[in-house]
């Protein structure tokens, strides 16, 4: 599974501490670092993520996928959303159909988020040197305290606490299960978990305004593809567009 693993009780956050050992030392692929409290959580862009300390599931771990061309990279998201959603499954079987990822990377539970991912990637010529993957799951917390409009947790779902360890150990495992598989599998397995994957919904653009489409397909880019009632299609990539909750 994975190689070496540290546990730090507080860190600036988990990527940060991974890109830094990696400017001083060589780690191997399956390297894991988890912290009990990140000061600078980050999301995606400017995104900050909000973790009471003690309570919820803060880990990064390192990839050397130099067998994925740069211009496929958004398979390494692809991959990491499947292993999350798959533990989940296993964690509350009852709940299996209301988890979702909502693209490009926000684990959902019906309409309400449970985490997030944020991938760094280090490129060299076309291939990826050094992939630090980082993943915020909301276990133990039952309060949020930021403007997040839709924060749920484990235990809330569940009733009871979860062992935060036990969660991490468990995306691991289908981490590096899936790792192995073909590309094509892998963004099969995305699309078929994908939020809102049927129907029309609102979605809102800059260069749009708000607007109800269907999706068609992610592309090998991350680009999303989405069809408004007029069959018209469209491409957006990450911040372009987003999904009205």
């Amino acid at each position: 599974m994975y190689r070496m693993y540290r546990y730090l009780a507080v860190v600036d956050s988990t990527n940060q501490w991974m890109k830094t050992r990696l400017r001083e030392v060589v780690l191997p692929e399956g390297f894991v670092v988890r912290a009990g409290y990140q000061e600078a959580g980050r999301g995606q862009g400017t995104n900050r993520w909000e973790s009471e300390r003690g309570r919820n599931l803060l880990f990064s771990v390192l990839l050397r996928p130099e067998h994925i061309p740069v211009a496929s990279q958004f398979v390494l998201s692809q991959l990491i959303s499947l292993a999350i959603v798959h533990t989940l499954h296993q964690l509350l079987p009852d709940d299996k159909d209301a988890f979702t990822v909502k693209w490009p990377n926000d684990i959902y539970w019906n309409d309400r988020k449970l985490g997030g991912i944020l991938i760094e990637n280090v490129l060299q010529g076309g291939c990826i040197k050094s992939c630090v993957i980082g993943v915020g799951l909301n276990i133990n917390q039952t309060t949020f305290y930021s403007d997040a409009p839709n924060p749920v947790s484990l235990k809330q779902l569940s009733g009871h606490r979860h062992r935060i360890k036990n969660v991490m150990h468990g995306i691991l495992h289908h981490l590096f299960e899936i790792y192995s598989c073909e590309a094509d599998a892998i963004r099969a397995g995305y699309a078929r978990l994908l939020y809102r994957r049927e129907g029309f919904h609102p979605f809102y653009s800059d260069g749009k305004g708000r607007f109800e489409a269907s999706i068609v397909r992610v592309d090998d880019d991350g680009r999303l593809v989405l069809k408004e009632k007029t069959g018209d299609e469209s491409g957006f990539y990450f911040k372009e567009v987003r999904f009205l909750v």
